[in-house]
Formats: structure tokens, C-alpha cells, sequence
């Protein structure tokens, strides 16, 4: 009987000694997870909301985000005709205009191009939408790259429609 109860006091040890053993372990190694985490300042600049009611027809606003520039474009029925017309297999990163845009007549992308990080200019190359004059980089009217040595279209970042004139990005 003494074999028992000292397998059964052996086993209790053996449990408790190993909890606190983990308990401290975790209290030791919690505050070195925990200061990888983003710090305020940079939550804070996580999302931005934008105003869209005074951004007219055919006129581009650019935002920053992230430390990136956002460009934001009302366009107007010809731009979205345009984007929307144009086959995706002249295209060198094909995606269709409807997948970049969350609500007529509102395109809003990163503004930032794909070949070296440089920032196009709008309203200007050869298909009226952006031109990147660094290396020559063009982007039609959905930010689509069309001609130069850019991999891709100019990336869309995460947004949602808060109402109707006011988005919120990232």
C-alpha cells in the first residue's frame, strides 16, 4: 500500500513540477512574442478613410497610405467603356476591369509601378491613363500595364465602400 501512495504522490510531483515549469516558461517567453507586434503609431496608419464627395468626374485625388501614394479615380463613362473594351489577351498581366474595381466609376490602386517602385504620372501615355517616366511604363485607364518593361498592373489594395462618398483602405 506505502508503493501506492508514493507512485501516486511521484505522479502528482512530476505533473505539478512540469505546469509550473511551463507556466514560467510562458510568462519568460510572452514579452519577447509580444513586442513583435506592430507598435500604435503604425497601427494607426493601417487604414485611412476618404472622402469621395468632392472628387468630380474624370478628376484623380491621391491619398497617402501605408507611406505609399493611393490614386483614386472618378472616370468617367468613355474611361470605363475604354478599360472594359480592350481584350485580355493584349494585355501582359491580364485582368479584367471588373475585377479591379469595387464600384463604378471609382478606381482606386496603389501608386506605385511595378517595374522599380517609381510613381506614375496620370492622366498622360500613350493609353490616357498613367505613365511611368522613369522607365517608360504605361498604364490605361483601369492602371492596367500596357506597354514598357512593368510585370504587372498596379496593385489594388484592400478597400470598402463605407457609404456612398466615403471608402476606407487597408
Amino acid at each position: 500500500m506505502a508503493d501506492d501512495d508514493g507512485g501516486s504522490r511521484r505522479d502528482f510531483l512530476y505533473i505539478a513540477t512540469g505546469a509550473v515549469a511551463g507556466v514560467g516558461t510562458l510568462a519568460a517567453v510572452w514579452p519577447l512574442i509580444d513586442q513583435m507586434n506592430p507598435s500604435k503609431d503604425v497601427l494607426a496608419l493601417a487604414t485611412t478613410e476618404v472622402d469621395l464627395s468632392s472628387i468630380e468626374e474624370g478628376q484623380s485625388v491621391t491619398v497617402m497610405w501605408r507611406g505609399k501614394p493611393v490614386f483614386i479615380r472618378a472616370r468617367t463613362p468613355q474611361e470605363i467603356d475604354e478599360a472594359r473594351a480592350t481584350p485580355l489577351d493584349q494585355l501582359k498581366d491580364p485582368q479584367s476591369d471588373q475585377d479591379r474595381v469595387v464600384k463604378d466609376p471609382w478606381l482606386v490602386m496603389v501608386g506605385v509601378c511595378t517595374h522599380l517602385g517609381c510613381v506614375p504620372v496620370g492622366d498622360d501615355g500613350d493609353y490616357d491613363g498613367w505613365y511611368c517616366p522613369c522607365h517608360g511604363s504605361h498604364y490605361d485607364t483601369s492602371g492596367r500595364i500596357r506597354k514598357g518593361p512593368a510585370p504587372e498592373n498596379l496593385p489594388i489594395p484592400e478597400y470598402v465602400f463605407l457609404d456612398d462618398t466615403t471608402i476606407r483602405i487597408g
